[in-house]
């Protein structure tokens, strides 16, 4: 649709109230040309629905119910058990370190049971083990994560409700093979969805509202971010390399099929920090990121722009990483309805659009080097940095429903000797960058605080107190057993990159 031949009235029909789901399959799918190649994709046809699980042995069901502990049943559990908890106020931390647990809330009159953090309690559920699933849950007043999974495979968190959790909503790191859906999160300070380090990764149907980032999909490949309605955060969808981490790109991400409306909400971010240099009013956010396809999404209202394509050098609060490609190459923009972009832009955008003797309100920006970009249909779009960018030579990714894979990965297993890495890899690298800032410092300054004194950092590890005035006080992981702590501080503080 031309956008000259928009309006109000044509999109009041489009929003998806019940449910708030786009279900919008594009024009018919030609065959790809040789150039584009997706690794990894499953065609099918229709909505078919996906699991990551082997089929599971029902094993043994525990019921929890109000006034007991979640965490007991787990300790009871055995691979296959389900874990029932009914409607009531369950104020702990559940750490699952097993494998094959599902973890299901049972709803009664729409009545969840609801874990509650008390403002005091860091995490909700974290989870370490493979084939897991957590679902239907309230979860609120936590400091520091609603649902993160720690190297686990294998999962899938569905139909959660996640209010105010502190840092993260749902935080997927390092896993393989994930579904997160059906999920309502918001009120979080950085990112509401965040895939860190993961790779065949489905983000599906889910509402984000009133945080900081909506959907980030970062250092992570193989993903597709589609049918969710993200609104009314700082930035909407955002596919970013953050430098200094293990993994050191993020490549081969679809971005379709979105409502991304007024993501206008003032930067609540930690001072410092990547997320706090995202511009308020920002749709979809590229940073360095490798063939990333934006595709039949509907982006209205974001006061900046509707999308921002960067580089590292170019990006606020950032530190270059000599081992990851700073540039944004093979970005593939396809056809999606833009309205009402970049009504009160940034000076800087302003700029570009000059530099192309251009006036009006930015719908496309994209500021430094990219290779190997293309966009279709541009006249259509008010955009600045793209008009040398060619057409793409297809039009849709209808024949990829997923990237899924066919057989459940591996399950992760960690030998005692690798503890303290896949610690560091799971969870620290969740807020510590080995250069510039995440949430907490960089590794290099705690590698320099701590030197050859691994204890006092395990110890730190178990029981921290606020060191800094610029940074949050770092949560509790006394969930971890001594040996593990002693491990990951080794480890921490022999890494290089």
């Amino acid at each position: 649709m031309n956008k000259s031949t928009l309006t109000l009235g044509a999109l009041v029909p489009l929003a998806f109230l019940a449910g708030y789901y786009l279900t919008s399959s594009g024009p018919a799918a030609p065959v790809y040309t040789a150039e584009v190649s997706y690794s990894g994709g499953t065609a099918a046809s229709g909505n078919a629905k996906k699991s990551v699980l082997n089929s599971m042995a029902t094993g043994t069901i525990h019921a929890v119910k109000d006034g007991q502990l979640i965490m007991d049943a787990v300790k009871a559990a055995k691979p296959g058990d389900v874990i029932q908890v009914w409607p009531g106020n369950y104020t702990e931390t559940v750490y699952i370190d097993k494998d094959n647990i599902r973890l299901s809330g049972v709803i009664v009159d729409g009545k969840r049971p609801r874990l509650f953090g008390d403002g005091h309690l860091n995490d909700a559920i974290l989870y370490s083990g493979n084939n897991i699933v957590i679902e239907n849950f309230l979860i609120t007043k936590y400091k520091g994560n609603g649902i993160m999974g720690q190297a686990g495979n294998n999962f899938e968190i569905r139909n959660n409700i996640i209010e105010d959790t502190g840092v993260y909503g749902i935080f997927p790191q390092l896993g393989e093979n994930g579904i997160v859906e059906h999920n309502v999160v918001s009120g979080i300070e950085d990112a509401a969805i965040y895939v860190g380090m993961s790779d065949h990764i489905h983000v599906a149907n889910n509402e984000v509202f009133d945080s900081v980032a909506g959907i980030e999909i970062e250092n992570s490949r193989h993903a597709i971010v589609e049918n969710n309605f993200v609104h009314n955060n700082t930035g909407g969808i955002l596919a970013f390399v953050t430098p200094g981490l293990p993994i050191k790109d993020t490549v081969d991400v679809i971005i379709r099929n979105n409502w991304i409306s007024n993501n206008n909400t003032k930067n609540f971010g930690a001072e410092g920090s990547m997320v706090a240099g995202i511009p308020a009013g920002t749709g979809v956010l590229i940073m360095a990121a490798d063939k990333v396809i934006i595709e039949d999404n509907l982006i209205l209202g974001n006061k900046t722009a509707g999308i921002i394509i960067t580089d590292h050098q170019n990006a606020p609060n950032t530190t270059l990483d000599p081992e990851s490609d700073p540039t944004p190459d093979e970005i593939m923009i396809l056809n999606n309805l833009m309205y009402n972009n970049g009504y009160d832009t940034i000076t800087e955008a302003k700029v570009l659009l000059t530099t192309e003797l251009k006036q009006g309100n930015p719908d496309i920006l994209r500021v430094g080097a990219s290779n190997g970009s293309c966009i279709n249909n541009p006249q259509q779009y008010i955009s600045a940095g793209v008009s040398d960018w060619p057409a793409c030579a297809f039009s849709n990714t209808d024949t990829i429903v997923n990237y899924l894979l066919d057989e459940p990965a591996a399950p992760r297993s960690v030998a005692v000797e690798d503890k303290g890495k896949y610690a560091y890899l799971g969870i620290c690298t969740g807020c510590h960058a080995y250069t510039g800032r995440l949430i907490g410092p960089p590794v290099q300054v705690i590698q320099s605080l701590y030197m050859d004194d691994p204890k006092a950092l395990a110890a730190y590890i178990a029981n921290p107190i606020k060191k800094r005035e610029d940074y949050p006080a770092m949560p509790k992981q006394d969930y971890l057993d001594e040996e593990t702590r002693q491990a990951v501080a080794l480890y921490m503080l022999s890494v290089k990159n």
